[in-house]
């Protein structure tokens, strides 16, 4: 039985906690970059965006209100270094006008906050562009290394740095934290490498310990030992020369026919404290703004709501601040958040509720303060859920891996596919006659991520080799099951009783996937693997 209520505060729960540690910084390991699509004009995994939040009584900024004018004052950087590296990257940006107005529009959101905090720390501005080199401005992209947020920390450096990686969020995409993590590390590998911005830029995106092998291998050889002279990683070798072309960019627009998105020298939001967890798309409402925004500017949210260990707060555009404050004061403590409570039914266990109800079982034995997985038919669980439908939280983890995974491919189909013991990527895109990285990047993953059985991942196979309901059958060890729906059955309950899921049976039974509910004595069809069905 569920019963949805409202209630205060729970504590939640944190799944993997990043802490600082105690390495050197020659020891931190490479982070490489996103890879933004020149042609994708929305968000990594294809999800739309909306413009960002705009005063129209305001006309466009005059030069001294002008925000790029104020970053060009700040650049410290040697742009007039002219060689093949930064031309050829100085001409595909050129070459892609309509890219880099799309990318400068996005930033609108983070630049001053960004430009401000490298001006306190006397930094040269051109760094307040690297967001670009790293994704593009989208706080949702994550690389092949595992990269994550705006400036692609991967989990040990944002380990190092503090940032916490929890089931309710991943700090490496919260624009405050990450920024002056970011920020923080540039200056310790400057400060590591006498001062030398070019090479502090090379060791973020290659570690330093690659930096400093190169310039001990140069010096050995009697070589200069300047970030052009050293033999590096590839990838590092055209990182640096992207962002001297982008600066060189923003310096001379019109000498490239390019056109900057007009940003005012003014915040664009504030930090709001919330005294505690709240809903999400209880937020938007009361700030007077989308869920999409308010995601974009707090991005490490995966879930439906705050975390419930902080930091309480929330940024808002600063046109929608102050109502925002009035409107959380007026809101009463229960209507913050919603809960369901679940009476434990004979056979249940932690795990397959938490998978029923999209959670994890570490965040229930911490809401519901078990010391196990031990549970007792007959009494409650609390479950926390989404005050409105799923639908508003279109920016959530799960809406970006669903709307990514259902992204159409030209001349493939889709196969769900349900991960089983022993599985890898490797070996999943082999049978498959895929790609690892193209699987992994169809289902919000890096090639070094790791699989979760009864995990669903989406593989879009070339033409006809999609696999159909009767291709499955056609292994020995998969049956084709007639089931007959039972009172109490959801669509969580059978996936998860008989290992398969919940979009495996959608596409097996079109009844199912145009009708919202399933009804006692409903019969469906299932293709099942009797060596992980029990």
């Amino acid at each position: 039985m569920k019963i949805f209520f409202s209630a205060a505060m729970l504590v939640g729960l944190a799944l993997l906690s990043g802490c600082a540690s105690h390495q050197s910084i020659d020891e931190l390991p490479p982070m490489p970059a996103a890879e933004p699509s020149v042609d994708d004009v929305n968000l990594a995994n294809g999800m739309e965006e909306p413009a960002p939040v705009d005063d129209a009584s305001k006309p466009d900024p005059a030069d001294d209100d002008d925000l790029w004018v104020r970053l060009r004052a700040g650049y410290g950087l040697d742009l007039t270094v002219e060689n093949d590296r930064i031309r050829v990257q100085r001409e595909w940006y050129a070459r892609h006008p309509q890219y880099f107005q799309r990318v400068t529009t996005r930033s609108e959101r983070y630049l001053h906050y960004i430009v401000e905090q490298a001006e306190a720390r006397e930094m040269p501005l051109e760094l307040a562009l690297l967001p670009i080199v790293e994704s593009a401005f989208d706080p949702f992209a994550y690389s092949h290394g595992r990269a994550a947020g705006p400036w692609q920390f991967i989990p040990s450096t944002g380990d190092y740095f503090g940032m916490q990686r929890t089931w309710w969020e991943d700090q490496r995409r919260d624009v405050i934290k990450s920024t002056n993590a970011a920020l923080d590390y540039l200056q310790k590998l400057s400060n590591r490498f006498d001062g030398d911005w070019l090479l502090a830029l090379a060791s973020y995106n290659a570690g330093g310990g690659t930096v400093s092998r190169a310039i001990r291998r140069n010096e050995e050889a009697g070589k200069p030992t300047d970030f052009w002279s050293l033999k590096l990683p590839r990838e590092t070798t055209a990182y640096v020369p992207k962002l001297l072309a982008i600066a060189q960019i923003v310096q001379e627009p019109g000498k490239y026919e390019v056109a900057l998105h007009p940003i005012r020298n003014e915040p664009y939001f504030e930090q709001v404290d919330t005294g505690g967890q709240i809903d999400l798309a209880q937020a938007a409402r009361l700030a007077d703004i989308s869920v999409e925004e308010l995601y974009l500017l707090n991005p490490s949210y995966n879930r439906w709501a705050t975390s419930p260990d902080g930091p309480h707060r929330l940024l808002i555009p600063v046109e929608r601040a102050d109502n925002f404050r009035t409107g959380l004061a007026a809101l009463p403590a229960d209507q913050r958040m919603q809960w369901a409570r679940y009476e434990i039914q004979p056979g249940d266990n932690l795990g397959a509720i938490a998978r029923r109800y999209r959670t994890t079982p570490q965040a229930l034995r911490s809401i519901n303060h078990l010391k196990g997985n031990t549970i007792i038919a007959g009494r409650t669980l609390l479950i926390p859920g989404p005050a409105a439908s799923s639908d508003s939280y279109t920016l959530s983890a799960d809406a970006r891996l669903a709307a990514n995974q259902g992204r159409e491919r030209n001349g493939r189909t889709r196969l769900d596919y349900t991960v089983r013991s022993g599985d890898t990527l490797w070996a999943i895109a082999r049978s498959h006659d895929v790609g690892v990285k193209e699987l992994a990047r169809w289902n919000n993953m890096a090639p070094g991520d790791s699989l979760s059985i009864g995990q669903s991942l989406a593989i879009w196979a070339k033409g006809s080799q999609a696999a159909s309901p009767a291709s499955r059958a056609d292994d020995k060890m998969v049956r084709k099951v007639r089931y007959a729906v039972r009172n109490g059955d959801s669509l969580y309950a059978i996936a998860d009783r008989f290992n398969v899921s919940v979009n495996d049976i959608k596409s097996w039974n079109q009844t199912v996937a145009s009708n919202r509910y399933i009804q006692p004595g409903q019969r469906l069809t299932l293709y099942v693997d009797i060596r992980q069905s029990f």
